[in-house]
């Protein structure tokens, strides 16, 4: 799994299996692996590259991955493996104009690893009319029905729950796509636990145009890419001849207030938080004092993992052609079972 914020590869081994009527999983090894400083600049540039770039970009992320891949299952000496399933870098993400693009080619990680892969779990759901985003609310679903919410504070805040018979999610806005772009103006890589952010100051005209932004009151389904953030975010602040830490101050304030909207404020309704903002503990605070719900940060493997984990399940789902993308989810015309499988080309 690789992620908006660039944080690096999340890999993921772990043994999913059916007991009772209901998935289950075992996280045996899993890693960040960190982007080198080239290919951190070559993914963030990848969004102005010409298409002959971008096609070659597809194959050499895709060796890279594989390279990464390979040395992860050496270092774990790691032999049993049914198959790879690789979210791969999203590059585009325009669901309404008929298209997104992950890059990561499937042939070339399969004949380098010798495995299968399973990939491209977007495109089809875009295809069938769906926003083709997010995908982990069928694994939020069968892995983790406990929570009546499901929240991951990634690149962008996206939410999962089930309303009566149907799983309902949606992105709900950017968080560290942002808040790491101001804090490393200030010379840091990102927010460490919101500390420069609790040293600002809410601009309350600035919180209020965010908050106003014509997104939040879209019907769902719904989904962001960086595009919104370039469009809509960037410009809007810059209106705004204010410092840093106050930015930070009042778009954590922001994101706050929006993800506040999609809950119920019932305190028998607990919230799983994951990604890395369920590290951001000046965030997580003013989101557990402003709603009456549980907010609950589970252990680091869950947080750092989860979305790496239910990619590996959507790969099981693809694997057995069962469904693995909801209609109810991305707006799509059907329930479906999306991914591309390859083998290795001998």
């Amino acid at each position: 799994m690789s992620g908006t914020s660039l944080d690096g590869l999340d890999i993921v081994y772990t043994n999913i299996w059916i007991e009772d009527d209901l998935y289950k999983f075992q996280i045996i090894n899993a890693e960040t692996v960190s982007y080198p400083k080239e290919w951190e600049t070559q993914l963030r540039n990848a969004f102005s590259a010409s298409a002959e770039e971008l096609n070659e970009l597809d194959i050499t992320y895709g060796k890279y991955t594989a390279v990464v891949v390979n040395n992860f299952l050496q270092k774990y000496k790691i032999h049993d493996v049914d198959f790879i399933a690789s979210h791969g870098h999203t590059i585009f993400h325009k669901p309404d104009e008929g298209y997104t693009l992950q890059i990561g080619n499937g042939q070339v990680i399969s004949n380098a690893t010798n495995l299968r892969v399973v990939c491209d779990f977007r495109t089809q759901d875009v295809a069938l009319g769906g926003q083709g985003a997010p995908l982990v609310p069928i694994g939020d679903k069968l892995l983790f029905s406990e929570y009546a919410y499901c929240l991951n504070l990634g690149g962008f805040a996206n939410i999962s729950f089930q309303q009566n018979d149907k799983r309902l999610a949606f992105d709900v806005c950017p968080v560290n796509i942002v808040l790491n772009y101001y804090a490393q103006k200030l010379g840091f890589d990102f927010d460490q636990g919101g500390k420069l952010a609790s040293e600002g100051n809410v601009n309350t005209v600035l919180l209020e145009q965010l908050n106003a932004i014509s997104f939040y009151n879209e019907s769902y389904p719904k989904s962001l890419g960086f595009e919104f953030v370039e469009s809509t975010i960037f410009p809007l602040i810059d209106k705004f001849s204010i410092s840093e830490k106050n930015i930070l101050r009042t778009f954590t304030e922001h994101i706050v207030q929006q993800i506040s909207n999609c809950l119920n404020n019932k305190a028998s309704s607990k919230v799983l938080v994951t990604g890395g903002g369920a590290f951001n503990s000046f965030l997580i605070n003013l989101l557990s004092s402003g709603v009456s719900n549980e907010i609950i940060v589970p252990s680091n493997e869950i947080i750092n993992y989860k979305e790496a984990l239910i990619f590996a399940l959507l790969g099981v789902l693809r694997i057995q052609n069962k469904t693995n993308c909801l209609q109810s989810v991305t707006g799509a015309l059907k329930d479906h079972s999306s991914g591309k499988i390859f083998l290795k080309n001998n």
